[in-house]
C-alpha cells in the first residue's frame, strides 16, 4: 500500500449505502486520504466506468476513458462508491434543515449566533449592493432571530474572527482557516508583481510607507491620480493600487465605512503565526473546492453556474479529480435524488441530516410553515438547475439585467415556505423615510397565499423581521389591486406590533 494511504475496505462504511465516510473536522483537509491520479493510453470500449447500467455500483471503475476525457489520452479515472438514494422531498426536506432554515430564524438572538451559520456554510457571499441589507446581512437574517448587522462587522473589524476574501466571489470567511484561501494572495501577488508593482513602483511604495507610519488607509485619504485600466473600467491609480496589494495579500482590510474600504498591512490584521502557516497549492485548491459543497449541502457536478467553481481548480478534470479525492476520504458522499439527473454530493458529516430528513418524510412530519426571504446569493440558491429540477422554482437575479428586459424586478428575493419557493418579493429599506417599501410580490403558479395554513402569519413574521433590522417604523405595499386582500390579511396578522 503507498505511503499515505489508507486501506478504504477498513472504514467503517454508511450503513444504508456501503459507503465509506468520516466524521472529521471539515477544516481537517488531510492530504493523506487523497486517491492518487492514474492515467490511461487506450480506451477498451467499455465506457466510464459502467455505472450507467448499475449507478449504485462500488469498487474501482472499468478502464475506459471517463465522460470528460477522450480516448487515447491521458485520463483520471475516479473511484465511484456506492450512491445513497432519495427522494425529492427527502432532499428538499434536508437541505432547509441543514441551511438552519426549519424554521427559519431559530438561532437565538446573540453575536455568537453568526458563527454558528459561518460553523455550518463555511463562508459567506458578500455584494456591497444595500437595498433590502447586504447579501450576507440577509442571510443571517433569514436564520438569527433579531440580527443586526453590527455582530458581522465585529466579528470583521473588531475580534477578527471573520475575514474579507475571495473565494465564490468576496466573501466572508473564517479567519481561521486563511492558510486555506492564501492561493489567491499568492497568485495575485505573482500577477501583480509581474505588472501593476512593477509599472507604478512609486506609488506602491509611498502608499506603503504611508501605512506603515500614519496607520489604516483608504484611497480617499490620498490625492486621487490619473486614471488606469482597472478590471471593467478606468480607475484613480490610488484606489487601483491599493485593491491590488490587498487583492495579493501585502493589505488587509481595517474596516469599511460604508462601503468606503480602509487599509492597513496584513501584518497587522492577521496572527504571525496564522500567516507563516502554509499549505500546498493542492490543499488550499482542495479545500476550496470543500467549500463549495460545504456552503451548498447538495451540489453536483456542474453546479448549474460555472461562477460556483472559480478558484477550485484551473481544470474541469482536476476538479473532478479533487472531487473524487474527497469521495474517497469520505469527506463526501455521492446521493441520487430520484428525478433529478446526476448524482449529487453531501458532507459525510450531514448523512446524519438526510436520514433524518428522510425518515420524517416518510413519517409524514410535516415540512413547518415558516416563512424567510432568501438573499439572492444565499447558497441554497446557488445551484439555478437544482431550483428548478427540485423546487420547481426558476430564480434570475436581475440586477444587471437592463430594465426593460426584466421580468421581476432589480433585487428580488425567493420566498420560502417550509421546504417550497412559493413566490418572490422585492423589498427596498427607505432610510430617509423610515420605510420598508414592498415593490412587488409574485406567487408560483398554482399558490394561493390566503389559502395556504399559516402562511399569512408566517409572511407577517418575517416582514416584522425585516421591519426590526431596517429599523423601519412602517410598511409600503404594492397598490396592485390583485394583492389587496393579502395585504388586509398581512396588515391584520402584524396588528399591533407594527404600524403598517
Amino acid at each position: 500500500m503507498p505511503a499515505g494511504r489508507r486501506d478504504v475496505a477498513a472504514r467503517p462504511r454508511h450503513r444504508l449505502s456501503g459507503v465509506p465516510y468520516g466524521r472529521r473536522d471539515l477544516r481537517n483537509d488531510d492530504p493523506g486520504d487523497a486517491l492518487a491520479p492514474r492515467t490511461c493510453t487506450a480506451s477498451s470500449g467499455t465506457g466510464s466506468s459502467g455505472l450507467a447500467s448499475d449507478r449504485r455500483r462500488s469498487g474501482p471503475p472499468g478502464p475506459g476513458p471517463g465522460p470528460h476525457q477522450r480516448p487515447g489520452r491521458d485520463c483520471y479515472h475516479p473511484r465511484v462508491p456506492t450512491q445513497l438514494l432519495t427522494s425529492r422531498e427527502a432532499a428538499r426536506r434536508f437541505l432547509v434543515r441543514r441551511h438552519l432554515l426549519a424554521p427559519p430564524r431559530s438561532l437565538p438572538a446573540r453575536p455568537a449566533s453568526v458563527k454558528t451559520v459561518v460553523e455550518r456554510l463555511g463562508s459567506l457571499q458578500f455584494d456591497p449592493l444595500e437595498i433590502a441589507g447586504r447579501n450576507h446581512d440577509l442571510v443571517l437574517l433569514a436564520r438569527i432571530a433579531g440580527y443586526r448587522r453590527e455582530w458581522t462587522d465585529a466579528l470583521l473589524y473588531e475580534e477578527r474572527w471573520l475575514y474579507e476574501a475571495y473565494n465564490k466571489g468576496l466573501s466572508l470567511l473564517p479567519t481561521a482557516e486563511l492558510p486555506y484561501y492564501r492561493v489567491g494572495w499568492d497568485v495575485n501577488r505573482v500577477r501583480h508583481g509581474a505588472a501593476t508593482f512593477v509599472e507604478h513602483a512609486d506609488l506602491v511604495a509611498e502608499l506603503l510607507d504611508r501605512i506603515r507610519r500614519d496607520g489604516p488607509l483608504s484611497s480617499t485619504d490620498v490625492e486621487p491620480r490619473a486614471a488606469i485600466e482597472w478590471y471593467w473600467r478606468p480607475t484613480n491609480q490610488v484606489r487601483a493600487i491599493l485593491e491590488a496589494l490587498a487583492e495579493a495579500g501585502v493589505l488587509g482590510l481595517a474596516r469599511r465605512e460604508g462601503n468606503r474600504r480602509v487599509y492597513d498591512l496584513a501584518e497587522r490584521l492577521f496572527a504571525a503565526g496564522l500567516l507563516a502557516e502554509r499549505r500546498t497549492e493542492e490543499e488550499q485548491r482542495r479545500h476550496k473546492l470543500l467549500s463549495r459543497y460545504r456552503a451548498h449541502g447538495l451540489l453536483g457536478a456542474s453546479g448549474g453556474q460555472a461562477e460556483i467553481w472559480l478558484g477550485t481548480a484551473t481544470t474541469a478534470k482536476d476538479r473532478y479529480r479533487r472531487r473524487d479525492e474527497l469521495i474517497e476520504a469520505g469527506t463526501l458522499v455521492p446521493v441520487e435524488v430520484e428525478g433529478i439527473r446526476g448524482p449529487r454530493y453531501v458532507l459525510g458529516a450531514e448523512v446524519a441530516i438526510l436520514e433524518e430528513a428522510a425518515r420524517a418524510v416518510e413519517a409524514g412530519e410535516p415540512a413547518g410553515d415558516g416563512v424567510a426571504f432568501l438573499a439572492p446569493l444565499d447558497p441554497l440558491v446557488w445551484d439555478r438547475d437544482l431550483l428548478r429540477s427540485l423546487f420547481d422554482f426558476d430564480y434570475v437575479w436581475e440586477v444587471y439585467v437592463p430594465a426593460a428586459k426584466r421580468r421581476w424586478g432589480y433585487y428580488v428575493l425567493p420566498i420560502l415556505f417550509g421546504d417550497r419557493l412559493v413566490g418572490r418579493i422585492e423589498p427596498r429599506i427607505e432610510r430617509a423615510t423610515g420605510a420598508l417599501r414592498i415593490l412587488g410580490l409574485w406567487w408560483q403558479d398554482g399558490f394561493d397565499p390566503l389559502a395556504a395554513a399559516r402562511f399569512v402569519d408566517s409572511f407577517a413574521d418575517a416582514i416584522a423581521a425585516h421591519q426590526a433590522f431596517g429599523g423601519s417604523d412602517r410598511v409600503l405595499w404594492p397598490r396592485t389591486v390583485r394583492h389587496r386582500p393579502f395585504v388586509a390579511a398581512v396588515r391584520a396578522a402584524l396588528g399591533s406590533r407594527v404600524r403598517a
